[in-house]
């Protein structure tokens, strides 16, 4: 079978090659012995060259008659060149995207010619008088393409070709011998492979709109969700398919962004953190042949702009609309979640990538798995309304709370009020410890299908001045990607009262808190604070804060319904007088249930039902905890027992 044709590109190359192969070959008399294995025979040579297309043996006897006898096709040759440039071919493309003159697309030609083809390259090792010398040289490309022609110049750093990242110059000793080579991502494009880059940095996308492309050759686009940057990006920059890829770590990474882009024909849209370093910045300005966008949750400061024009975009509001959810989750029904468009898409991620009967719930609590756990611990509600005994108006308080949050959409959005200053709900819980304040918001965040991520003070606060606000900061910024429920337990350690200024100590502590009252303010999510003592909290939290309960001891009937519900179904118990301990300990719901907890305990080890003598025994240790007085009055009939010679278990 008949190898198929070489592309039409590649006979400029083949022509120049030849002619630089006779003109090396004048004069070259036989080689010394000790290089003979170095050299191409001439038998050889007459043979590669005789197979370059339209080979007309020419005198060697001067230059002037190689020119005479090729020059004129060279010319020839070099016009079709040129008018293929504009047809929809692979290096037609390129040179269209990288903005490549006539010039500039001759040598990339050429050296893809020679990269491409063995013959062409032991051809070129004659011209360098070195078989392994198999690339063009600069100064190979001064003498091939002659005086009249920028040859190497298009190859300067700053010339299209470099600033495409098309290909790169190898300068390993004098400026000359340095070789010029075609990114392999660019060859494989000219045989029309579509594969990309394989320095990209991980994480990439290419995404493709419909439409016209936008207006704008830079644009600056800054907002707090990504996927409406995404969007204002897509519509206002001038491109129709986009490479989206975080800030490049290293130059062969930026290298591999720019190449893609100029091969494939992409605008990029390049994810930053809150700045732009000087590299990006001399990266966009040198690639200016591309579409760029510049995406960041915070203005970028002027003076880090690319020094060029730039149109600032500005993107839609984060919350995610009905039509956005019926696109991705094939319903406007929200279950309660209020999404931002970036959550939402990842929550559809989620639910294609482990399935499409994947619960919504489940779905949103997996929006701040891995941030958000190591600086809160998560509690997975499993408890419902039935675990929580409470008086029927406490009752219907707290389930009003979760009913707060559940229509946060319809009370903003479809009603029209306004979420000054955000959307987010703050709920004080204080009371004696044991009195149900976690198990409430367990509860709650359950109700509303959460999950309850409980601060730990450990990791977040540092003696290292500042470090309390940023570890406070990413707590906040994992909390509102995953749509939880936060819960500061003994909340008055952080957001205790300010004091008068001494000392440096307190002036920084006084700044944590002036920082929680600025990010509590604009955080739009689900924030419980609990404290045993409210009067500890600064007044400036109490007016940010939405709802306030107090959750006092339980009384008497409170205390046998908790009574009641500490010992399961399942357990042995027998002839146990739920009336005489509500009635003679007042206790707290957390007490009662360790109380219960210790006697079956005590129970199991004996090897005896859980009987009073049992339940009193347990009473026993959790006064010595909690260091109270075993009185008569508390145990009644059964002080002796507890109190007696026989009283230790």
């Amino acid at each position: 079978m008949a190898p198929p044709p070489p592309p039409p590109w590649t006979d400029l190359a083949d022509v120049l090659l030849r002619r630089e192969a006779l003109r090396a070959r004048i004069g070259r008399g036989a080689p010394p012995d000790p290089f003979a294995g170095l050299r191409i025979a001439e038998a050889d040579l007459d043979r590669m060259i005789a197979e370059l297309p339209g080979f007309v043996p020419p005198d060697p006897a001067a230059w002037a008659e190689i020119d005479a006898a090729v020059g004129g096709e060279i010319d020839e040759v070099r016009a079709r060149f040129h008018d293929a440039l504009g047809a929809d071919t692979p290096l037609g493309r390129i040179a269209a995207h990288a903005a490549l003159g006539p010039a500039e697309a001759e040598v990339l030609a050429l050296a893809a010619a020679v990269e491409l083809d063995p013959a062409r390259q032991r051809l070129l090792g004659y011209v360098h008088d070195d078989v392994t010398s198999v690339r063009p040289t600069v100064h190979t490309l001064n003498q091939v393409f002659g005086a009249d022609h920028p040859g190497v110049a298009t190859l300067a750093p700053d010339g299209r070709l470099r600033r495409a990242a098309l290909v790169a110059v190898d300068q390993p000793g004098a400026w000359s011998s340095a070789t010029v080579a075609v990114a392999p991502t660019v060859l494989w494009a000219l045989v029309g492979d579509t594969s990309t880059d394989p320095a990209l940095p991980a994480g990439h996308e290419i995404i493709e709109r419909a439409g016209a492309p936008g207006a704008h050759r830079l644009t600056v686009v800054a907002g707090p969700d990504r996927t409406r940057r995404l969007q204002a990006a897509l519509a206002g920059t001038a491109a129709t398919s986009f490479l989206v890829v975080d800030l490049p770590p290293d130059a062969d990474t930026w290298d591999a962004v720019v190449r893609q882009a100029t091969v494939a024909g992409l605008g990029v849209i390049l994810e930053l953190g809150d700045t732009l370093p000087a590299e990006a910045r001399r990266r966009v300005e040198r690639a200016d042949h591309l579409a760029w966008a510049l995406s960041s949750r915070l203005d970028l400061p002027i003076d880090e702009l690319p020094r060029q024009p730039w149109t600032e975009l500005h993107p839609d509001a984060p919350e995610a609309r009905p039509e956005e959810w019926r696109e991705v989750l094939g319903t406007d029904d929200r279950a309660g979640h209020r999404l931002t468009a970036d959550q939402l898409r990842l929550v559809g991620d989620a639910r294609a990538a482990i399935g499409p009967g994947t619960d919504l719930d489940a779905a949103v609590r997996r929006l701040a798995a891995g941030r958000i756990d190591r600086l809160a611990r998560r509690i997975r509600p499993r408890r419902t309304w039935d675990d929580l005994v409470v008086t029927p108006d406490r009752l219907a308080q707290l389930r009003e709370l979760a009913s707060r949050y559940r229509q946060r959409d319809v009370v903003y959005g479809d009603w029209g009020f306004r979420a000054v200053p955000s959307a987010g709900l703050v709920a004080l819980f204080s009371g004696p410890s044991g009195t149900g304040k976690t198990l409430t918001a367990e509860i709650i965040a359950g109700e509303l299908g959460l999950d309850l991520y409980k601060l730990e003070l450990s990791s977040v606060v540092s003696k290292y001045i500042g470090e309390t606000e940023k570890h406070l900061e990413q707590l906040f910024d994992a909390a509102a990607a995953g749509n939880v429920v936060l819960f500061f337990d003994e909340a008055d350690a952080l957001f205790g009262k300010r004091s008068e200024v001494s000392d440096a100590h307190d002036r920084y502590a006084n700044i944590e808190t002036s920082y929680l009252l600025q990010r509590l303010e604009s955080y739009d999510g689900f924030v419980v604070l609990a404290t045993n003592f409210q009067k500890n909290i600064d007044n400036a939290f109490l007016r940010r804060i939405h709802v306030a309960l107090e959750f006092p001891v339980p009384d008497e009937r409170e205390r046998r319904a908790i009574w009641a519900q500490s010992f399961p179904a399942a357990a042995p118990v027998a002839d146990v007088d739920l009336d005489f301990l509500a009635s003679h300990f007042e206790l707290s719901g957390g007490s009662i249930r360790n109380a219960a907890l210790n006697t079956a305990f005590l129970a199991a080890e004996a090897g005896t039902p859980i009987t009073m003598e049992t339940v009193m025994f347990g009473m026993k240790r959790e006064y010595q905890k909690l260091g109270r007085l075993r009185t008569a009055d508390d145990f009644g009939p059964y002080h002796a027992l507890v109190n007696g010679p026989d009283a230790e278990r």
